[in-house]
């Protein structure tokens, strides 16, 4: 089975820049993606009904903004769109599929702010992440997105630069220790421990051609499943999004 992620900064706009030519070459059993911007009535029909595969899609109130969706060639057996965080339930950034094999999370994290502004909303968030996540570790759980946090050292391209950036903070960073804390494995490096592997590069000063990025996107895996992962990837190829897609093969 191959389940791919990718932040696709508005799903209306990568459609116009070849999204489903993509789509259809990766042929991923599931695709779960974020900041969609869209909701049900103004997606392309192309976009709503592709074909062999169920959509679920969780938008956001405001109109324009955040939201997740998920393109899944198998239906599940129950769907949820909420964390228990109103804010954040309100701007459509989770949805769990549950399968019979095994548990589907499409995350997508607040960034946090240039200036930090929403830097407490964001631990706030992880908080509410973390106790849900330890609720259900036991099981066997894929846990995907943008989670707007470079882990280590390795993650970004300039760490001494931005040791007090956001997206990079001791306190952020410490996040992503608790998850893996909890027994849930960082897939990529689970088979890749090299520098140089990015999900996301800045718009300015030619930060994609000279592979000045950030690794925010990420496959987790509860450790029932780590025996399953048979490969982990980021497909730095692919254009369309500031990010671009990340993925993992399993066995199940």
């Amino acid at each position: 089975m191959k389940i791919f992620s990718w932040n696709v900064n508005g799903l209306r706009a990568n459609y116009k820049k070849g999204f489903l030519d993509w789509f259809k070459s990766a042929e991923a059993d599931i695709v779960c993606l974020q900041e969609v911007r869209s909701n049900d009535s103004d997606l392309p029909e192309e976009l709503r009904k592709i074909k062999g595969h169920h959509l679920f899609l969780n938008p956001a109130q405001k109109p324009g903004y955040s939201g997740t969706a998920v393109y899944s060639k198998t239906a599940p057996d129950k769907e949820e769109k909420s964390i228990g965080l109103s804010r954040f339930d309100g701007e459509g950034r989770m949805i769990r599929l549950d399968f019979p094999e095994f548990i589907l999370l499409n995350l997508y994290l607040p960034h946090g702010g240039r200036q930090k502004e929403n830097l407490e909303y964001k631990l706030k968030v992880y908080d509410f992440l973390i106790d849900y996540l330890k609720a259900i570790k036991s099981k066997k759980v894929i846990a995907v997105g943008d989670f707007n946090i470079a882990h280590q050292e390795v993650d970004l391209a300039r760490p001494k630069e931005n040791q007090n950036s956001i997206m990079f903070t001791a306190e952020e960073r410490e996040q992503i220790d608790k998850i893996v804390k909890l027994g849930f494995i960082d897939s990529f490096r689970k088979f890749d421990d090299a520098a140089g592997h990015y999900t996301w590069w800045p718009y300015f000063a030619n930060a994609r051609e000279r592979n000045l990025g950030w690794r925010i996107d990420y496959c987790f895996i509860s450790a029932p499943l780590a025996e399953n992962v048979k490969s982990a990837f980021i497909l730095d190829k692919v254009m369309g999004s500031d990010h671009c897609p990340v993925g993992i093969e399993v066995s199940l």
